[in-house]
């Protein structure tokens, strides 16, 4: 069995901090030890592994700085407080206030739902339904379940806000367009992999008293 120093072990992990996500490979090299011993070392540090990248990258467990979700990213390299992809999966929906549809989980978990959901189709800790023609995915606790079902129809009857990463985009494209119909932004960010419809994007505007212009516009 590899043995390392406790300067090398110190001297890893200061790196490791510097640069925040290591892959395996590269904490070897760091401590000059086999793949075994690196991994073991990780597991002792209680490192985070990524939840995308196939779990190649690892962050020591007082560096991210998670968001209100539990989530945390790095140069494109997704976190999560929870565990990997589906232990958040089922996090994030058992928090949800009215369960999550794929658009929702995408605005989250910044990857494409259509490369991991369909995973999530039977999965015991999940509840799916469709709603309005999509899936919506809840908590099966019955009482939770009761709650989130009642504040989906809720936001499906009133019309959904979009998520603050939503509402941030939408802004910043009408800042830059202003004379774009609310149809044409929704394509344009579409472009841009977040899918908010016309009407999120209406409500949104709504909400903040902000011109609606629903004529279509060429762009």
């Amino acid at each position: 069995m590899s043995r390392v120093s406790k300067a090398g072990i110190e001297k890893a992990k200061k790196a490791f901090r510097r640069e925040m996500i290591l892959t395996l490979e590269e904490v070897a090299d760091l401590i000059h030890s086999s793949i075994y011993t690196a991994r073991r070392r990780l597991k002792e540090w209680q490192a985070l592994t990524s939840y995308n990248q196939n779990g190649r990258y690892y962050a020591l467990p007082d560096v991210p700085a998670f968001d209100a979700h539990g989530l945390w990213q790095r140069r494109g390299v997704y976190f999560s407080r929870y565990g990997n992809l589906k232990q958040t999966v089922v996090e994030l929906v058992r928090r949800s206030q009215a369960g999550l549809d794929a658009g929702e989980l995408r605005s989250l978990l910044g990857l494409d739902p259509r490369s991991f959901l369909s995973a999530f189709a039977k999965h015991p800790q999940l509840k799916r339904e469709k709603a309005r023609g999509r899936f919506v995915y809840y908590c099966p606790d019955p009482a939770l379940y009761d709650k989130q079902r009642q504040r989906r129809w809720a936001l499906n009857t009133k019309g959904r806000q979009p998520t603050p990463s939503e509402a941030v985009a939408i802004l910043v494209e009408k800042i830059k367009h202003p004379d774009l119909s609310i149809e044409v932004l929704s394509r344009r960010l579409r472009k841009q992999n977040m899918f908010v419809t016309p009407e999120i994007i209406q409500n949104l505007f709504v909400h903040h008293g902000l011109t609606v212009k629903k004529t279509p516009h060429s762009g």
